[in-house]
């Protein structure tokens, strides 16, 4: 393989990285559960034959996207369901904690985004497997 074929497969790889971000944070921001289906597909297709890059960048964000559902539905709806509807602190905790476990699941997108556009794996704290 020449230089110039391996910077272009450097190049596709890191695209598809920053495609798997991207979609990541489009599945929290605009379209959320058709942008995870279309992650899930790239996940499933390229994962297991993916360069480390790549699979690092898949592995992370579909992982990360079942912890954000998990965190952002799940937990809620077990708030509400044990403190109540009626309740105006059962809305004030839910909204408090949707704002800031949304905007931390966001802003752990966008640190993904800038590696996988530098090229660079990235590894979300906590919820994200390793590479």
């Amino acid at each position: 393989m020449n230089n110039k074929e391996a910077t272009q497969k450097n190049s596709s790889c890191q695209q598809l990285a920053v495609v798997s971000e991207s979609l990541y944070l489009i599945n929290l921001l605009l379209l959320p559960g058709l942008a995870f289906l279309v992650l899930a597909w790239l996940y499933f297709k390229y994962e297991s034959r993916a360069p480390s890059l790549v699979g690092c960048h898949l592995r992370q964000t579909f992982s990360a996207s079942i912890w954000a559902a998990l965190l952002l539905l799940f937990v809620n709806g077990v708030i509400i369901m044990g403190m109540g509807y009626q309740t105006p602190y059962t809305w004030v905790i839910v909204i408090s904690y949707f704002i800031i476990c949304h905007s931390t699941l966001v802003l752990l997108g966008i640190f993904g985004l800038v590696r996988a556009l530098d090229g660079k794996g990235f590894q979300y704290p906590l919820i994200g497997p390793s590479c």
